[in-house]
């Protein structure tokens, strides 16, 4: 297979950097890993960690961040170019996207500068493995409720507490752990963030199967956990802002693909519909304006991704407004997932192998969107957010 860089010539602003990516993964993606194949066996932690190092050493992940720290320097435009074509191939899902969408912006925003040529090529070079902990059980949405409490002692903080839909942190070397250092009644005063090695003693971490099978969710509890001073992001009172950073980049460009992966999941779809003649009147007639309303929200979200590009592009902040395609990806997405099991539950059982594939896909999203009106903010978090800091609603109340 090719093994040179996606980005061969750095390109200009006002070139688009689309054609060469979309020509590296054309020629890269392993058949193994195509998520629009028939597959006997799911891909190994290693097998995705061995895939994303050779997307970085290709220029397509890190693309924006700084030279010195591992990334490509370019602006958030070329970043949109590359998004649009790995939405568009069929591979997995980043096992470190918290790592180079979350964790990596809020340490070049609050992290010193030994801590940013430490934590962040090791992200990129997939050499260290990031989780969030941020939600507990009684805190979830209300993240100003957390009770995870830090202690500052002459060995650095103690940490105990516990936290809970920790995404990923059974394969994960490090976490991006908010704790408070007052009382809970302080709410956005007095917390800190750490990058936290998840090998320290007291740290238990504790798979939690979902609805899926997976085990990818975790519970994790610290018992005087101690973690030193030089894990320490930023100031002991600057964790309420660095959280809600992640939480804005989190909703809004973080994972910016989606809406084409979205688009490449309803073409797989109708695509494998259309060629067979004993599903092809699924999707031609039965179904056909729904897909269609499928499309117009995929369009419609597409939108949502390169307005607020081009608003940062501009130097605007993206505030509030990042819980728009937050809310608009997951509703729509999750209505397109039980729309495409519906169609999938009417194939005939001898099937042919393409659309026992497509069958398989649409199940596993139909699983996994269950939760995406709920990770990153709930559904009514959002709309309470749009009411109140984009409307102004409710204002004296």
């Amino acid at each position: 297979m090719t093994q040179t860089s996606a980005l061969a010539v750095a390109p200009s602003e006002t070139r688009s950097v689309g054609p060469q990516a979309r020509a590296w993964l054309d020629a890269n993606l392993p058949d193994a890993l195509r998520e629009d194949m028939l597959q006997d066996n799911k891909p190994t932690v290693a097998d995705l960690c061995d895939w994303e190092a050779r997307l970085h050493k290709a220029g397509l992940v890190g693309s924006t961040w700084p030279e010195a720290y591992g990334g490509r320097g370019l602006g958030l435009r070329a970043h949109l170019d590359i998004s649009r074509e790995i939405g568009r191939t069929p591979m997995p899902e980043s096992v470190n996207s918290i790592g180079k969408e979350l964790a990596g912006p809020i340490i070049m925003a609050v992290g010193r500068e030994d801590q940013k040529l430490d934590y962040l090529p090791a992200i990129l070079e997939m050499r260290d493995i990031w989780c969030q902990g941020f939600s507990e059980p009684n805190a979830g949405s209300d993240l100003a409720g957390l009770r995870t409490k830090a202690e500052k002692t002459a060995d650095g903080w103690v940490v105990n507490g516990q936290k809970i839909w920790t995404s990923g942190a059974s394969k994960s070397s490090r976490c991006l752990l908010l704790a408070r250092t007052g009382s809970v009644e302080d709410r956005h005063r007095g917390l800190v963030l750490f990058a936290l090695r998840t090998d320290t003693p007291g740290v238990d971490i504790r798979e939690i199967q979902s609805i899926d099978g997976e085990r990818s969710f975790c519970e994790v509890f610290f018992n005087n956990v101690v973690i030193p001073e030089e894990d320490m992001l930023g100031s002991p009172d600057e964790g309420w802002a660095a959280a809600t950073r992640v939480l804005s980049i989190e909703r809004a460009t973080n994972r910016m693909h989606r809406s084409w992966r979205f688009e490449n999941q309803l073409n797989h779809l109708v695509s494998a519909c259309a060629a067979n003649p004993a599903t092809r009147k699924l999707v031609e007639v039965d179904y056909a304006r729904q897909l269609a309303d499928v499309s117009v929200n995929i369009d419609l979200l597409k939108g949502h991704v390169e307005t607020l590009v081009g608003s940062l592009i501009d130097g605007n902040e993206i505030g509030p407004r990042g819980s728009l395609p937050k809310l608009f990806w997951s509703e729509a997405h999750q209505n397109f997932a039980t729309l495409a099991l519906e169609i999938v539950s009417r194939f005939p059982p001898d099937m042919s192998d393409p659309l026992r594939a497509v069958r398989r896909r649409m199940e596993d999203i139909y699983m996994k969107a269950r939760a995406e009106t709920i990770y990153a903010g709930t559904t009514e978090i959002q709309l309470g957010i749009i009411a109140k800091r984009i409307l102004k609603l409710n204002q004296g109340k």
